[in-house]
């Protein structure tokens, strides 16, 4: 019998692994990164090949970088952050932010 689980089935199991757990923590700067460009391309009212456009690049280096920009195959530069900013209408801060203990 094949057991189907739901997403939040399959994550909480995925999750209860200590290993896949210290990976996926580690991505959550990545996630909130992708989530603040997505949030401010909508708030700006532009599609991704808008914006590709005002970057003077393609679409779907817009939607890579969206997706998973900060994947190990390719993280983005500041330049390209900087630029993506723009095209949304944004400015770009970079802050380091102590650990807390």
């Amino acid at each position: 019998m094949v057991t189907i689980l739901d997403y939040n089935e399959f994550k909480k199991k995925a999750l209860s692994n200590p290993k896949v757990k210290a990976e996926y923590d580690s991505l959550e700067s990545e996630f909130a990164l992708f989530d603040e460009m997505l949030k401010a391309r909508k708030q700006a009212g532009f599609t991704q090949a808008e914006i590709a456009e005002r970057m003077g690049t393609k679409a779907p280096a817009v939607a890579r970088l969206e997706s998973g920009g900060g994947s190990s195959k390719h993280s983005p530069s500041l330049g390209t952050l900087r630029r993506y900013a723009e095209a949304v209408g944004c400015d770009l801060v970079v802050r380091l932010i102590p650990r807390q203990s």
